[in-house]
């Protein structure tokens, strides 16, 4: 199945989340019938992600935006977990701090955005500013309104300098968010995710629906295309990201980059030195 074709929004495209099936699993089954396939894409992309950072010329952005409970954390602690930490870092946005309130809102996006040879996941993004402040009215209309094309711009000059951009919509219902509270309140390990808030805003579901339906509709573009992801099932969520993220890389071009050296020469140089060392140390333990 090509998950990157079934689950993209196309450019434009009129999205409405009731019509998608958040349980959907296709030809799957199970998660024990699922795990070959999803520990394949984590090679694939463990070993090109070691390419895109020795190549250095390009770079991916994964944004990861749901509602609550919908596997955010889930996604980034199964799939990314085996990537070398040396070029792979996660940004989790909050409420603004003070100072990056005191800058535009796309400032503390840009900052974090990926450096060349690097994988960047946001989880929750820039796109909080059409979302949580339009829901919550944080600011008036003709205000947020014009962010839809601001961030295509932004995610326009990330593309044009080499970045590859994924942004996945994990669409849960309401039933498994209250189901997955639930498992919260169950789990003494998972106390400390809780709070009233979760339970507060699924009040404000249809205008949240509602906010991220036009975001979707507005800010997919073949740039920085949006996915929407049955997430119901962890392990379906799991095996649709990871074959599109690992065929989106598979698409990037990586490759090592060209050997600046000569290898002969260094081969023979410093093997003759090696063997100049092996002699003095014979010489040197023979008296």
């Amino acid at each position: 199945m090509n998950y990157r074709k079934k689950f993209v929004v196309d450019a434009g495209e009129k999205v409405q989340l009731s019509k998608i099936d958040p349980s959907y699993t296709g030809k799957h089954e199970s998660h024990e019938k699922a795990m070959p396939k999803i520990q394949e894409h984590i090679a694939c992309m463990d070993k090109l992600q070691y390419l895109l950072y020795a190549d250095g010329n390009q770079s991916l952005l994964i944004v990861l935006q749901a509602l609550d409970a919908a596997g955010k954390d889930g996604v980034v602690r199964h799939l990314f977990s085996g990537m070398n930490p040396q070029g792979t870092s996660v940004f989790g946005f909050k409420q603004p701090s003070k100072d990056e309130a005191a800058h535009d809102f796309l400032w503390r996006a840009h900052l974090r955005a990926p450096g060349k040879g690097e994988v960047v996941i946001f989880n929750r993004s820039h796109y909080e500013d059409v979302l949580v402040v339009r829901v919550h009215k944080l600011a008036e209309k003709p205000v947020w309104s014009k962010r839809y094309d601001l961030i295509n711009d932004f995610e326009k000059m990330l593309s044009n300098n080499g970045t590859r951009i994924l942004k996945f919509f994990l669409h849960i219902s309401p039933e498994e968010q209250l189901e997955r509270f639930k498992q919260r309140l169950d789990d003494p390990s998972r106390h400390w995710k809780i709070s009233d808030a979760d339970y507060t805003e699924r009040e404000l579901w249809p205008k949240y629906i509602e906010a991220y339906e036009e975001a979707l509709e507005k800010t997919s573009t073949k740039y920085a295309p949006w996915h929407i992801i049955p997430a119901n099932h962890k392990w379906f969520r799991n095996l649709a990201i990871s074959e599109i993220i690992a065929g989106t890389m598979k698409e990037m071009g990586l490759k090592l980059p060209p050997t600046h050296v000569d290898l002969e020469e260094i081969r023979k140089k410093y093997h003759i030195a090696e063997q100049e060392q092996v002699k003095q140390g014979s010489k040197g333990s023979g008296a």
